[in-house]
């Protein structure tokens, strides 16, 4: 046996490692470098916002973006860009209005606004006195008499305790989905709940709802801000209040749309590794965090990829979902289509938690794969990417869960986002340029190492 070389091969192993590393760590900083100086994404995300603005799908304004996605896909350098065709729920809110009448008898307006998907009052006012529930518990509590003919109202609060704000959304968001839907079988006129908001303002936040399939009612269902809600709540406790609603929000049965997708194609081979958003967004605000932040950063990871001259091994696709806030009709269309393709992917990365500075990569992807891109640490911890010990990913993009695609999500500060989410404000002067292309850089990053790797 020859000692001399057992005790060379770790030197020469930890060398070519450390070589691999620091050229890993060239490559990220010229990733960083280009976005940072000439990147495009913020100036791509004010011409969408300001000369689109919000996109609901459906709608004419959606179909305006689908235009302005092609021409961006190919201006960032694509090798190919298609429309792909996609059935989309057409849900319009027309106009609204809700009134409250205390001991006074006074009527006092309040800002609301419907939740997606909901059915209105068909234009004429719809009046009943106001029953307050804190929870499920509560309402469940109620005998059938203190809920027929009422208006009941849910005040269930973000909890403040969760530092991941998205743990309080997440924990909050059954009453905005499902309440129409508990209150309508016990006979309730229609409902109104707190908005899910981690904010103590007094700004509506909208979002989708859903009826279930054995509804023989479909109530109503509004959000006021967070202070209307306590202000009521506290009201109800001294005396009774009644509301007028008046409501034109309607389903308008489907439409034919259109995802847009672009890629530049594989040096090796056609495996796909996919990197989007959703380019729809609710009708209320400009849809800059939620999520036009998300499809120019996605926009802007092929243009890094096509200016740096990164040979990559596996097409590169960009997919501008459509339809994520009221059907995910995209995302499912999406997933349908590659495995009726039998079209193989590598990985999946989503931005749909608004433009703000990167924290992390969650990872919904099996063990092996997980300890692989935790193994990369290092590397992304000079841009300040520490967690990666979250599981799970976009709303998009986890129809292909079942497929077996590895998945994950950008992690940005979350902080400030559900203060603005689904609501009026979330507009572009809300939008850091540097935090937004930070989190290009981030998934643009991930993306070189899966790419070289997998």
């Amino acid at each position: 046996m020859n000692y001399s070389i057992i005790k060379i091969l770790p030197l020469f192993l930890g060398g070519f490692l450390f070589s691999q590393q620091n050229s890993d760590s060239i490559q990220f900083k010229n990733i960083s470098d280009e976005m940072l100086v000439n990147g495009t994404a913020y100036e791509n995300l004010r011409d969408l916002t300001q000369n689109i603005g919000h996109r609901l799908s459906g709608s004419a304004a959606y179909e305006k973006s689908v235009d302005w996605a092609v021409l961006k896909l190919r201006e960032a350098g694509a090798d190919k860009v298609w429309k792909e065709e996609v059935m989309v729920p057409v849900w319009e809110r027309g106009k609204e209005s809700l009134q409250i009448k205390e001991g006074n008898g006074i009527w006092k307006t309040l800002r609301m606004l419907s939740l997606g998907n909901s059915e209105g009052t068909k234009g004429k006012d719809l009046e009943g006195e106001i029953v307050f529930v804190k929870n499920k518990e509560e309402f469940d509590q109620l005998p059938d008499a203190a809920i027929k003919g009422k208006i009941i109202f849910f005040n269930y609060a973000f909890n403040q305790k969760f530092i991941m704000t998205g743990q309080a959304y997440g924990d909050a968001s059954i009453y905005r989905r499902a309440t129409a839907s508990w209150a309508g079988k016990r006979g309730a006129k229609a409902v109104l709940i707190r908005s899910l908001s981690s904010a103590f303002d007094d700004v509506p936040h909208t979002g989708a709802m859903r009826y279930a399939e054995d509804d023989t009612t479909k109530i109503p269902a509004v959000a006021i801000g967070p202070k209307s809600a306590d202000e009521l709540e506290k009201t109800l406790k001294t005396q009774k209040v009644f509301a007028k609603l008046n409501s034109n929000a309607a389903m308008k049965g489907e439409k034919l749309s259109h995802s847009v997708i672009g890629e530049i194609t594989g040096k090796k081979d056609k495996s796909v590794i996919v990197v989007g958003g959703h380019l729809d967004s609710w009708d209320v605000g400009e849809g800059a965090q939620d999520d036009g932040a998300g499809i120019v950063q996605s926009i802007e990871v092929l243009r890094t990829f096509k200016n740096l001259g990164i040979k990559n091994n596996h097409t590169i696709r960009v997919v501008c979902f459509a339809n994520e806030e009221n059907g995910v009709k995209g995302g499912k269309q999406y997933a349908e289509n590659i495995k009726k393709n039998n079209e193989k992917h590598l990985f999946a990365i989503e931005s749909d938690g608004g433009g703000f500075t990167p924290r992390g990569i969650s990872l919904l992807m099996d063990r092996t794969k997980r300890e692989q891109i935790q193994s990369w640490r290092t590397l992304f911890l000079p841009y300040g990417i520490h967690n990666f010990e979250l599981e799970y990913a976009g709303t998009d993009i986890e129809p292909m869960e079942p497929l077996g695609v590895p998945l994950a999500g950008l992690i940005p500060d979350s902080q400030r986002y559900f203060d603005i989410h689904h609501s009026e404000e979330d507009t572009f002067d809300k939008v850091n340029r540097r935090e937004l292309l930070l989190g290009a850089v981030t998934m643009g990053q991930l993306i070189y190492m899966i790419d070289k790797n997998w």
